[in-house]
């Protein structure tokens, strides 16, 4: 390649992040590596990548149109990695997948039965994590392979596969909650009463419910907290059918249930192995048709 692949992620993670330092951080390099290879690569292309007058560096037009080329080559980098991986023999002792509770399984056990059966000495560990948790966690390399929630924007070192099959949440309360008794729940009703909501580790401030609030970072234990009437909880339909002991009511209010998609996720600096790849295929492959 013509272009130094460490100054093509440094262009990328420094566009996504406005940052030249944090670029360092996230890439483990200093500062100055960071700018000099940006730098190299402005040189290579005889283009201005970055207006470095503001307080943070901008895109310039020319960066923005390079950019869009960049993450094509990266991907089709990402491509050929995760072709050699599943083409290697060379298994991972180890591999850990983390779950959201917004997924409903479909045909694991007899995945997991196939792949006890395909790699009879790997260590594998299953993780339960949501949004921003499971990134962390794959980015941090202690994790492989993730589901979640799908997000508008993931970052550049997260690679995403869209599933075909989607989730159902909707409001639930007990049974002798007082918003059980409402024919329709207004969103002035649902404001005043206690919400039993996501709050994940690393939570953004992006989303800040308002009014009276109780929290947990894993839907299950929002399901549970709900069934012993301290509130009303968004929470996926499959899991309340599923799990629910005490026949949570489904609380009827305009807009609800909502449909929401699955990412699968991995990441692309230290990609899952052949046994995770070999995984991943069968539950994107599952997902979409038959075996």
């Amino acid at each position: 390649m013509r272009y130094s692949p460490e100054a093509l992620v440094a262009f990328v993670e420094a566009a996504a992040l406005g940052s030249f330092s944090a670029a360092a951080r996230k890439l483990r390099k200093s500062q100055s590596t960071i700018s000099t290879a940006i730098s190299n690569l402005e040189a290579d292309l005889g283009l201005v990548l970055f207006d470095r007058e503001a307080r943070h560096p901008v895109l310039t037009s020319q960066g923005l149109r390079v950019l869009n080329q960049v993450k094509d080559i990266l991907a089709a980098s990402q491509r050929l990695d995760e072709l050699a991986i599943r083409l290697s023999t060379h298994v991972e002792p180890r591999l850990t997948f983390v779950l959201s509770d917004i997924y409903q399984p479909t045909r694991h056990e007899e995945i997991l039965f196939n792949f006890e059966q395909r790699y009879p000495d790997i260590e594998f560990e299953c993780l339960l994590a949501e949004d921003e948790d499971v990134i962390d966690l794959l980015q941090s390399g202690r994790a492989s392979i993730g589901f979640i929630e799908a997000q508008k924007n993931y970052p550049p070192d997260i690679g995403f596969s869209r599933m075909h099959e989607q989730t159902e949440m909707s409001l639930y309360v007990a049974q002798e909650h007082p918003l059980a008794a409402k024919k329709l729940v207004t969103a002035q009703q649902l404001a005043t009463s206690r919400q039993l909501c996501l709050n994940t580790y690393l939570r953004t401030q992006e989303y800040v419910p308002q009014g009276l609030i109780w929290s947990a970072p894993s839907y299950l234990l929002l399901l549970e907290m709900a069934e012993q009437g301290f509130g009303w909880a968004m929470l996926p339909r499959w899991l309340v059918k599923r799990f629910s002991q005490r026949h949570l009511f489904e609380l009827s209010a305009r807009g609800w249930p909502k449909t929401i998609s699955v990412d699968a996720i991995w990441s692309t600096t230290t990609p899952p192995g052949p046994a995770g790849q070999w995984l991943l295929d069968q539950l994107l492959e599952t997902d979409r048709e038959p075996l």
